[in-house]
């Protein structure tokens, strides 16, 4: 079926105008075809870059998060000790954003000639354009506590509040009085009512309940000052596991096996890896049955830990851990028909009781068989060839660890200081150790 006449002068028209008389009789043999390829190739390219752009500027709102926070910390709402930097002296800057959330919003930023990480939440009703001149609404975050709360009834409020959160623990006190120090910004001993609005608020955000709780554990992100409920942490110079992370819409066309062959050509050096991997299994060993209760890892996939410059393990972020108390709340009484209805967050799942129709509240797998599955990928390719065996059957034998109240005491502790033991002798006479 030929083309009619009409139809071939308009596409004639469309794609040889753009280019100069004398290209055109440079090419007299490119057919039309060649050009709406060429054509598609271009518009789907400008399509793909405003696409980025609009999910850019839908993602990325620290400007607003900024405005709301100093907004509210000039009339004395909120008080913090990074507020006179973000909003007086103008010295905490803000430089990539990194947010995968328009409520959530997370910048790479540098203060104090440090490079950090800046996290701000945004209200649905916020996440866009905010007019500089029209007086912001406070934050229903800050409503609490209210004038006239005296410090004994918000130490009873604090005590409840961290009670439901990490469990009833013998050393509640403490973390109690660690928030009411950290909250206390000018260090006089009292807490105004703008520094106990701040640090309520900040408490109704699990990553910072958690890093207060952790804060004295080497592999866990430190906090370091806050205005509101902006906190501010360390930030960690690698903040996956692997290098290489194929965006969602590339997946369908992007083959799996060179991903894999891409992120084990990128990896550090097999002893690195092992000093990463043993910094892991601490974190493992440091948030099961701590001073502070249990903690589950929900999320165990790469783009969730990470390392330092010198190969120390870091946790990206505490976004994906919860205390038992959470999960465990979340799981009782829940109506279920299928174990994956046991779910909270990405992997922290219990059985259903299908006769019930409720789920129970243990979690199947617990923390150190979620990261042997991890380090299978991370570890085993490059073995040095007289460990690999035995490496490859400790892994083994950990993934398959139940949570089951009676496998998790001595079990587990003897799988993981097998483990490490396992590695630190490879490379406890080296550079590396």
């Amino acid at each position: 079926m030929k083309m009619p006449r009409g139809l071939r002068r308009l596409l004639h028209l469309v794609l040889y105008c753009p280019l100069s008389k004398g290209l055109q009789w440079r090419l007299p043999a490119i057919k039309i075809k060649y050009l709406l390829l060429l054509w598609f190739v271009l518009l789907l390219g400008f399509w793909l870059i405003y696409m980025q752009y609009s999910s850019y500027s839908e993602l990325c709102r620290g400007h607003v998060c900024t405005m709301i926070i100093c907004d509210h910390y000039r009339r004395g709402i909120i008080s913090g000790s990074v507020c006179k930097s973000l909003c007086e002296q103008k010295t905490l800057s803000l430089h990539r954003c990194l947010s995968t959330s328009p409520t959530h919003q997370v910048y790479s930023a540098v203060w104090k000639e440090k490079a950090i990480l800046l996290k701000c939440g945004i209200e649905e009703n916020m996440s866009g354009e905010v007019d500089p001149d029209s007086p912001l609404q406070i934050n229903n975050l800050y409503d609490k506590p209210t004038r006239g709360t005296s410090m004994d009834e918000f130490r009873a409020m604090l005590h409840a509040f961290l009670k439901d959160s990490v469990g009833e623990q013998p050393s509640l006190g403490i973390l109690v009085t660690r928030v009411i120090s950290l909250a206390d910004v000018n260090s006089d001993g009292k807490l105004s009512l703008a520094e106990a609005k701040s640090v309520w608020a900040l408490l109704q955000i699990n990553e910072f309940v958690l890093m207060v709780a952790l804060q004295d554990k080497e592999h866990a992100p430190r906090l370091l000052g806050f205005c509101g409920d902006l906190y501010v942490t360390e930030h960690v110079a690698h903040s996956a596991l692997f290098r290489l992370e194929v965006p969602s819409w590339l997946q369908p066309v992007f083959p799996e096996a060179l991903g894999i062959t891409l992120n084990q050509w990128l990896a550090p050096a097999w002893p690195r890896r092992a000093r990463i991997t043993i910094g892991l299994l601490e974190f493992v060993e440091e948030v099961f049955h701590g001073v502070y209760g249990s903690f589950f890892i929900c999320d165990a996939s790469p783009r969730r830990v990470g390392y330092n410059g010198k190969y120390d393990f870091k946790m990206a972020d505490l976004q994906s851990v919860a205390s038992e108390a959470t999960v465990k709340g979340f799981l009782r009484g829940r109506t279920c028909e299928v174990n994956a209805d046991c779910t909270y967050g990405h992997d922290c799942t219990a059985t259903c009781d299908r006769l019930a129709r409720q789920c129970n509240v243990e979690v199947v797998q617990p923390n150190l068989a979620k990261v042997c599955a991890l380090l299978q990928d991370f570890l085993l390719f490059g073995a040095p060839s007289d460990l690999r065996e035995d490496l490859e059957k400790q892994l083994r034998t950990c993934v398959t660890l139940s949570g089951l109240a009676s496998q998790m005491e001595v079990h587990h502790s003897l799988v993981l200081n097998n483990l490490k033991t396992l590695l630190w002798k490879k490379i406890s006479d080296t550079k590396y150790s």
